[in-house]
């Protein structure tokens, strides 16, 4: 089923180098071709193999393993997107929701996903677009948020909210964070925002340290088009992030616009995938009390 298999890893990592030789090793034994991008060539200087840009990859990949943490994932799932490539992570991090595959286990984990057991899940993007409304001047996706947030500056940034060309609000605070159900549990979650079931068609609002006590996260559906404007005075104090890897300024006659990307990530799981499990796992919840 997988016949060609892309590796993206983490640059630095203790146990990047050991997991990527028994990775290596595994598809070697199955005479699986392997395409590597820049820094799992570094990680195996004696592997023989030749550095695969990411285009290639996801043009050509059945499939590809990220071997690092969420965040390893991340930068690859929005390389990859338009290739609709499926992607399968291998935790080398600490708290590990999309990449759930773990070093001690990962033997038995990919013979079971080589072999046909596995599980295989679809999970949404958002499209950002700066620009005035003569022209867009920059376009970029995020698999977990866009955040609006303040830079360089003690003070709070004020900012006006549309959704569907409606006028919400002006808000004064410290940004904005919109996030798809997958980036719930990141910096959506340390804002105050409800935890959203990955397989939702929908996105969430949630105001970082907001001046007004009423400001509440707001959950959308996935047809939503949200515009953010920023006060003009304020543009200089000001930078937009996607998954926290990208950093963006905007010019005074610019807006944000944000909606759902027609692209998707599939992303591959071992058989018996439980969501629940990960959230109790991760965020420290109780297991069973009642006999």
């Amino acid at each position: 089923m997988f016949k060609t298999v892309g590796i993206i890893s983490k640059a630095e990592h203790p146990g990047v180098r050991e997991t990527l030789e028994r990775l290596l090793a595994f598809l070697q034994q199955r005479n699986i071709r392997i395409l590597a991008d820049n820094h799992s060539c570094l990680h195996l200087p004696h592997s023989k193999l030749s550095e695969c840009a990411l285009p290639v990859m996801g043009a050509e990949a059945d499939a590809v393993i990220c071997v690092g943490g969420d965040g390893t994932l991340l930068g690859a799932a929005r390389s990859l997107a338009p290739f609709d490539v499926p992607l399968m992570g291998i935790n080398l991090g600490r708290l590990g929701f999309l990449v759930d595959i773990g070093p001690d286990k990962m033997q038995q984990a990919l013979t079971d996903i080589f072999d046909g057991h596995h599980e295989m899940e679809s999970r949404s993007l958002l499209k950002l677009q700066i620009g005035s409304d003569e022209q867009i001047h920059f376009s970029d996706i995020a698999f977990n948020d866009v955040v609006l947030h303040k830079w360089n500056t003690a003070r709070m940034i004020e900012f006006e909210i549309s959704i569907d060309g409606h006028f919400v609000e002006s808000q004064r605070s410290d940004g904005l964070i919109v996030s798809t159900p997958t980036g719930s549990t990141a910096y959506a979650l340390s804002g105050g925002g409800p935890l959203l079931h990955p397989a939702l068609a929908a996105s969430v609002i949630v105001p970082i340290c907001t001046h007004t006590l009423s400001n509440r996260p707001i959950v959308l559906s996935n047809k939503s088009h949200i515009q953010i404007r920023v006060c003009s005075q304020y543009c200089e104090s000001v930078r937009i992030s996607c998954d926290g890897q990208n950093s963006y300024r905007i010019q005074e006659d610019e807006r944000l616009s944000i909606s759902h990307s027609r692209h998707h990530i599939r992303l591959i799981h071992p058989a018996g995938h439980d969501h629940f499990d990960i959230m109790r796992a991760k965020l420290g919840w109780g297991g069973k009390t009642v006999e």
